[in-house]
């Protein structure tokens, strides 16, 4: 289905998208901590708030 140059092309593509988005996640990370310091209580809040919605629709469907 492929030429082995097209999956020479790609395995080498992978690698190396991998690597760079490595690199800039490590670069990033010490502004990350700090623009984002309450986002996991967001989405803690956020998946509560979900959840609550699915229990009163299970409870109010009888």
């Amino acid at each position: 289905m492929f030429s082995q140059g097209q999956i020479i092309f790609a395995v080498a593509f992978i690698i190396v998208f991998v690597i760079i988005i490595v690199i800039m996640y490590r670069k990033d990370l010490q502004m990350h901590k700090t623009y984002y310091k309450g986002s996991l209580w967001v989405l803690l809040g956020l998946l509560t708030f979900i959840a609550i919605l699915y229990l009163i629709k299970n409870v109010l469907k009888d």
